[in-house]
Formats: structure tokens, sequence, C-alpha cells
């Protein structure tokens, strides 16, 4: 599979969304069986996920970090939970598989080779829990599998579900809380990309929900040590939907292919493979449907 860039002038944005990212990973598994080889993918959280995935051009590895994975005896649950590992076993799933170094013989297996070795870069963030800075991280930053899974994991850090992440000396959660609200919309509009193909974890017309009164007092009770996490989490909403106003805006200006699930059904925390796997091929059909309309759009 050529690695060559034929896409040299759009940049590709994952959304974050958790376990619904299988639903958008058959997006990903399109673009690679069709050799669209986009720049630079940027991405937070589950979306963090797919853009490594996608720059190791391994389709298997894509569908199976949001299906498949969820029979691997050390994936998480709530024994995982109580001992302190994370609902989802985060150290396990992030470092522990990519260290191991496992390809081709296992789909988990990360092909860091190739990964280095492509010419596109990518684009993760993850948020500082004591001062609120959003991090950016590049293929740069990610020398080693390990540099590229701890950074991958920092940014997928779900608060309660996750453990901080530690990262050279500072501690991450999910880069959704920070300065991009979960797009990296700003982010590839300032490395100068005029256009965008942006793939939501969402329903077209989902808009979030304010937290009720209660669920904020009780995050910030359990995130009184670090209110910037409860602060984020609780206003992101409002920072969200105007993310997703602009995105609807570039669209309509002709600057914005955007990609979203025709329906979702699945939270951010689903875990049951049928379920996950039947997620997924809705979204490998839909993401073949579009094939044509994409093309047409990166041609005009």
């Amino acid at each position: 599979m050529s690695m060559d860039i034929n896409i040299p002038d759009v940049a590709l944005v994952f959304e974050g969304g958790g376990m619904r990212a299988s639903y958008t990973a058959g997006f990903a598994v399109m673009l690679l069986e069709n050799g669209l080889n986009f720049p630079k993918a940027y991405g937070i959280s589950a979306g963090a996920s797919h853009a490594v995935n996608y720059l190791s051009r391994d389709a298997a590895r894509t569908k199976a970090s949001f299906v498949d994975l969820v029979n691997d005896p050390q994936f998480g649950g709530w024994r995982s939970f109580l001992r302190g590992e994370g609902y989802f076993n985060a150290h396990h799933l992030y470092e522990g598989i990519i260290c191991e170094r496992r390809f081709p013989d296992e789909p988990m297996g990360f092909d860091f080779a190739t990964f280095a070795a492509n010419p596109a870069d990518c684009h993760i963030e993850a948020f500082d829990r004591e001062n609120g800075e959003t991090i950016a991280w590049t293929k740069a930053d990610m020398l080693t599998p390990f540099d590229a899974g701890v950074r991958v994991r920092a940014s997928s850090t779900m608060p309660i579900f996750m453990p901080p992440t530690p990262v050279e000396g500072r501690i991450f959660m999910d880069g959704g809380m920070g300065s991009s609200w979960g797009v990296c919309l700003d982010a590839a509009l300032a490395d100068g990309f005029q256009r965008l193909v942006v793939v939501r974890t969402q329903e077209r017309a989902y808009r979030k929900k304010e937290m009720g009164a209660a669920a904020q007092v009780a995050f910030r009770a359990l995130f009184r040590k670090h209110p910037l996490v409860a602060e984020n989490t609780i206003e992101r909403w409002r920072h969200y939907n105007q993310l997703l106003d602009r995105i609807d805006a570039l669209e309509a200006e002709g600057r914005a292919f955007v990609f979203a699930p025709e329906r979702m059904d699945i939270t951010n925390r689903e875990t049951d493979f049928a379920t996950l796997q039947a997620t997924y091929e809705r979204g490998y059909n839909q993401a073949n449907r579009e094939h044509e309309r994409l093309t047409r759009w990166l041609q005009s």
C-alpha cells in the first residue's frame, strides 16, 4: 500500500467519543482501503487512536481498537475499576499492547515502523489537570512505541473511568476538556488547511445538553482537588455546541466534508462485542455509500 500523500491540501479531523468510535472506525477503514492519504490526521480522545492507527495504515487494528479489543481478558470492567486500573484498563490498552509489538500476528499489534515511516503527520491533544493547559503532540513527540501509546492514552483519559496519565512529569486527562473541546478544528485551520474532512461520532443534529445541577455539585465534589477538571467538564456543552455550529458553517461554505453517523445507538462506554461489531458494520457501510460523495468533494 502506497504511503504517498495524494490529498495534499486537506486535513483529516477525527472527533472523540469513546466506544462510539467503533462507528467511525468504519470510515477510517474505508479511507485506508481506497488509498486516500491525507497529509495530517488530527484527533482527540478516541479520535487520537484513529489518528495514529490511520498513520500506521492498519485497517485491521483500526477496527479492532474499538471492537475486538473488548474480548481481551485485560480490557477492563468494574473489577479493573475497583483495582484502580480504570473501567478501561488504560495502561494495558495503550502502552502495554503497543509496546508488545505483536504485529502482524494479532490485530491489536501496532505497526510502529509504518507509523514512523509514513510521510503524513498527526496532531493529538490532552488536558493538563493542574493548570488547564491544552498540550498538543505530533509525530515529533512519538519517537518510540511507548511515546505514542502514552500520549494517545493521555488524550483518551476519561474522567472517573480512567486514572490520570503522567507524561514527562505532568498529569493529563481527556483532551475533550481542553481548548479544542473534542474536535481539533482550530488546530487544523492554524496549520494552514483551508479544507477539512471532519469525522464525527454523533448524529448530525446532535447537540450536548447542560449538566444537571445535582450532577454539577457531585462533579465539583469529586474533583475538588482539581477544580479545572470539574469546571471544564461542566462548561464543555456550551463550547462544544458552538464548535459544531462552526463545523456546519464550514460545510455550508464547501470547506468541510462532514461524516456523521446516520444513527448512533451506543454510549461512549459500550463494552458488548456484538453491539460494537454491529455498530462498526453500520459505520463501514455508510462510509462506503458516502465514498463517491467524498470523492466528488475532494475533486471540487
